[in-house]
C-alpha cells in the first residue's frame, strides 16, 4: 500500500507503543496535522491524544488497518514481535509499512527484517538518537536503515518529527548496529560520570563543584573521536602525544584512590586490563584506541 505524498497533512499514520516515546512521537504527527491513530497494550495512555483529535483504536488489528505507515515504538523486539507477529496483526499489515524505532539488536532487525519481506509488509528499521522532550524540534536525530525507496516514499511524513533524519543503506540492521554502538558510548559516559562523582564526593569535592570541569573534559572528547577514527580506519594507532602506557599509568591511580576509599572499582579495572593486554602484545608507544583492534580480534568468529 503506498503512501507517498508530499503533504503530510494528507497522510495518516498509526502509532503502536504510547509509552512516552510513543506518545511524543504521536504529538508531534498530531501538531502537523497528520491523521493519527493509536494503540496500546496497556489502555488509558491515549487520553492525552485522542483530546488532541487522535483515533483511538480498539485493537492492534484496527489500528494497523486504519494507516498505510504503522510506527512502532515499544520497549524491545519481543514486545514489537508480540504485536506485529499475531496472525490477525500481520494479515492486516499485508502491503503496509512499519517503521519499527524499537530499540534492540541488529540480528533481531534483520529477523524481522525477513518475517515481514515473508508476509508482504514493506519495513524500515529505525533508531531515536535522542530523549523524549526533543521530538518534534529541531534537535531530534533519527536513524533508519531498509530499501531506500521506502524511505524516501515516506520521508515527508517522518520528517515532521523534527530535527534530522539520516537513512544508513538497505541493510535492515544498520540502525541497530548504529544506535547500539552509540549509546555504548552514553552510558559508558553515565557510567564514568557516576563513578568520578563518587570519587569526588569521598574527597570532599561535590558533584556541582565537579560539573563544570566535567564539561571541560566532556568538550575534549568530539575532536578525539575524529581523530581517533582515521587512527581506527587506517590502522595507525599514533601514540606520539599520549601513549597507552601513560593512560595505563592514570587509570592504576584510579583504581588505588577509589579503592582506598572503598568504592568499587571494576570498570576502570576492566579497562585498565585491556590497556595491560595492549602493552603487554607489544603496543605499548601507540594511542589508547589500539584497545578497539585487539578486542575485535579476540571477538567471537
Amino acid at each position: 500500500m503506498s503512501t507517498n505524498v508530499t503533504d503530510p497533512a494528507s497522510a495518516s499514520v498509526t502509532v503502536l507503543g504510547l509509552g512516552p516515546m510513543g506518545r511524543a512521537l504521536a504529538g508531534a504527527f498530531l501538531e502537523a496535522g497528520v491523521r493519527t491513530t493509536v494503540w496500546n497494550r496497556t489502555p488509558g495512555r491515549d487520553a492525552g491524544l485522542v483530546a488532541r483529535g487522535a483515533l483511538r483504536a480498539a485493537s492492534a488489528e484496527e489500528a494497523v488497518a486504519a494507516s498505510g505507515l504503522v510506527v512502532v515504538c515499544v520497549v524491545n523486539y519481543d514486545a514489537s514481535d508480540a504485536i506485529l507477529r499475531s496472525d490477525s496483526v500481520t494479515d492486516a499489515l499485508k502491503g503496509r509499512t512499519v517503521v519499527n524505532l524499537s530499540a534492540d539488536t541488529p540480528d533481531r532487525a534483520r529477523d524481522t527484517g525477513d518475517w515481514a519481506a515473508r508476509h508482504g509488509v514493506r519495513y524500515l528499521d529505525g533508531a531515536i538518537m535522542t530523549p523524549t522532550p526533543t521530538i518534534g524540534t529541531p534537535d531530534a536525530v533519527f536513524l533508519y536503515s531498509g530499501p531506500a525507496d521506502l524511505y524516501a516514499e515516506h520521508r515527508p511524513v517522518l520528517d515532521v518529527l523534527g530535527g534530522a533524519h539520516t537513512h544508513l543503506g538497505e541493510d535492515i540492521g544498520r540502525a541497530a548496529a548504529y544506535d547500539l554502538a552509540l549509546l555504548d558510548i552514553f552510558w559508558t559516559a553515565m557510567g564514568g560520570w557516576a563513578h568520578a562523582v563518587a570519587l569526588a564526593r569521598a574527597e570532599g569535592v561535590s558533584a556541582r563543584e565537579l560539573a563544570p570541569f566535567a564539561q571541560g573534559i566532556a568538550a575534549i572528547l568530539p575532536p578525539l573521536f575524529e581523530e581517533f577514527a582515521g587512527d581506527v580506519d587506517s590502522g595507525t594507532y599514533s601514540g606520539e602525544l599520549n601513549p597507552i602506557t601513560s593512560g595505563a599509568s592514570t587509570m592504576a591511580h584510579i583504581v588505588h584512590a577509589s579503592e582506598a576509599h572503598g568504592i568499587e572499582a571494576s570498570v576502570m579495572r576492566a579497562i585498565e586490563g585491556q590497556a595491560r593486554r595492549v602493552i603487554g602484545l607489544g603496543h605499548g608507544t601507540d594511542g589508547f584506541m589500539r584497545v578497539a583492534e585487539m578486542l575485535g580480534r579476540t571477538r567471537r568468529p
